[in-house]
């Protein structure tokens, strides 16, 4: 096999390559944030929209999947919501929102 064959369009090699040059590029983009924020003042404005961020992130993730799952979908994240305020777990609000989807796929 010559060097032209291993690196092919669709070949090994060619995986290969694609695999190591995307955990490259993960490993310079999760990197490259903390040397950005190294040059950032931490200002209380700046502090807070850090503090903000995980929880918009998660909404960014979840709200399109109950616009798109319809009734269902918002059940089972209303359920999980509610017990993730009411008991601070989330291994039991995960899984009684899985629950809930269940349930409600197989009755309506």
């Amino acid at each position: 096999m010559s060097v032209f064959e291993f690196f092919a369009p669709g070949s090994f090699g060619m995986s290969m390559v694609a695999i190591v040059a995307m955990g490259f590029a993960t490993v310079l983009m999760r990197t490259s944030g903390f040397w950005l924020m190294a040059h950032v003042t931490m200002t209380p404005r700046i502090r807070r929209m850090l503090e903000a961020l995980p929880g918009s992130i998660v909404v960014a993730m979840v709200l399109p999947i109950v616009v798109k799952g319809g009734p269902v979908a918002v059940l089972s994240v209303a359920v999980a919501a509610s017990l993730m305020a009411w008991r601070g777990n989330q291994i039991l609000a995960v899984a009684a929102g899985v629950v809930a989807a269940a349930l409600a796929r197989a009755l309506f």
